[in-house]
């Protein structure tokens, strides 16, 4: 068959635009896997999106399985009134207090949790559900949402501002919370990424609060090592070098101080079937700030999420009596505990951070405390806390808890605003304690450099956020404040 000559020149034609083609998609293919690795972040090289659906799907499986578990091994009793509160006292390692014993448990009820726990931590350690994470990998973790996400949004500019590149999944309530502006555009251009919790708990339905979302942030973060930061913390240091020291690879799960006694209850400590630690061995725990392995201390994860799964009705009354700060903060270390694994609390006291008031400290930050230079003293036997001599560490976290530093709500006047003396003059919100304002402000100002990530806030995402609506001149307050405090400009009259 003779094949005209048109014909020839048209399929040689054909030939040479699909090779181009060809050549030009493996072109790009190959140029976007140089210049964008996190679009394919497994070695398969599958989209980012895939892992997200296999990992949402994942997560889900192992919620139907782990709810069950939950539910099977209840505390099958009524809850635990606290009918009478223990007093919210302050840690002292030379001269601790008695441990509190306020809650009164009939002894059935007693024996009926301690079953429960056991049922559950038996199930645990046997048979646990597959979790579903990337091996290998670290990240940052926290949860937000309404007027939370402005404060996160400064919080993980400060992150940034360490140098530090680890990405960060932001845990939401509901589809309610997911503001496609910030989700879609903001957080990605800050290597984070929103993730919906409802989407995951859908699978096995369960009423679960806000205050009881941490642990669950963490156990569907794809993270095999969390640190976990409040939407209002933030470090000064790039956190990766926790990740690398050896107090976290030696124990696994790191956490800070409060500034409380413990005020866990004896009948916690006869349920989970240990002793009663001293009370002078370590403070409550504050829960801004947290460090852990899953593959090490998935144990413990799991276990501290059966606390607040529990926690409302039992296990946040049996660790904390009513004392001050209620809630997930002591299910960490308790769960290590009852699981018998390792960890390390961080043993220099917490520090409030604020400015002079009439009759004192207008407070409205804490401070914690480098764990690398605190473990160097520890593992001498120096403990700071107990009135040994040793370097003081310096500050690595700083948690500005209350009140929010919203740029849309920070100005509000109160009693205890940051921005405000007692007469309504400006200014700055962090001057004492000096010593502590001065190790971490010695090279940098930290305070100017928050406010500066809070006038960026304030200006650049005006209109922005959902819980700004109907709430004028946001940025010119900021402006105003920033002028006045750390620019030295007379305000206009």
């Amino acid at each position: 068959m003779v094949i005209p000559r048109f014909l020839l020149r048209a399929r040689t034609l054909l030939t040479a635009l699909f090779i181009a083609s060809f050549l030009t998609w493996a072109f790009s293919r190959w140029r976007d896997g140089i210049d964008s690795p996190s679009k394919y972040p497994d070695d398969a090289g599958r989209p980012a999106s895939d892992l997200d659906h296999d990992l949402t799907t994942g997560h889900q499986e192992f919620w139907k399985a782990f709810q069950d578990l939950l539910a099977r091994y209840a505390p099958y009793t009524d809850p635990i009134i606290e009918y009478t509160k223990a007093p919210t006292e302050g840690f002292n390692a030379k001269d601790p207090k008695p441990r509190p014993e306020y809650l009164v448990v009939a002894q059935d009820d007693v024996e009926a949790m301690k079953e429960a726990h056991t049922g559950f931590v038996g199930a645990v350690i046997s048979s646990p559900p597959q979790l579903q994470y990337i091996p290998g990998t670290k990240g940052v973790v926290s949860t937000a949402g309404g007027s939370y996400l402005p404060v996160l949004v400064i919080s993980l500019r400060m992150l940034r501002r360490t140098g530090s590149v680890l990405p960060m999944e932001v845990f939401l309530a509901d589809e309610h919370e997911y503001e496609e502006y910030i989700c879609d555009v903001v957080l990605p251009s800050l290597n984070a990424k929103c993730i919906v919790l409802s989407r995951i708990l859908v699978a096995a339905p369960a009423k679960i609060e806000k205050y009881q979302f941490k642990p669950f942030a963490m156990l569907f973060s794809s993270f095999e090592e969390i640190l976990f930061l409040d939407a209002d913390a933030f470090p000064l240091e790039d956190p990766e070098s926790i990740f690398k020291s050896e107090v976290f690879h030696s124990n696994g799960l790191v956490t800070w101080p409060d500034f409380w006694a413990s005020s866990v209850s004896p009948i916690f400590y006869e349920i989970v079937g240990t002793p009663a630690p001293p009370m002078n061995l370590r403070q409550s725990t504050e829960s801004g700030e947290l460090f852990v392995s899953k593959k090490s201390h998935l144990q413990t994860l799991l276990l501290a999420t059966y606390y607040n799964y529990w926690g409302p009705s039992h296990y946040y009354p049996l660790l904390s009596q009513g004392a001050a700060g209620e809630g997930d903060k002591e299910t960490f270390i308790a769960a290590a505990i009852a699981m018998n694994q390792r960890f390390y609390q961080v043993s220099e006291s917490i520090c409030a951070l604020g400015h002079r008031k009439e009759g004192g400290l207008a407070g409205s930050a804490m401070a914690q405390f480098n764990p690398i230079e605190d473990f160097a003293n520890t593992r001498q036997g120096l403990w700071r806390v107990r009135g040994d001599e040793a370097p003081a560490p310096g500050v690595f976290f700083i948690h500005a808890n209350f009140p929010k530093f919203n740029p849309a709500t920070v100005f509000d006047q109160h009693e205890v605003n940051p921005a405000f003396n007692d007469d309504g003059s400006y200014t700055r919100a962090w001057t004492i304690p000096e010593d502590v304002v001065g190790r971490f402000s010695a090279k940098v100002d930290i305070e100017k450099a928050f406010w500066k990530e809070i006038l960026w806030t304030a200006c650049e995402l005006e209109g922005k956020f959902e819980s700004w609506e109907g709430v004028d001149m946001i940025c010119d307050k900021t402006r105003r404040y920033w002028q006045s405090v750390f620019e030295h400009k007379p305000l206009p009259s």
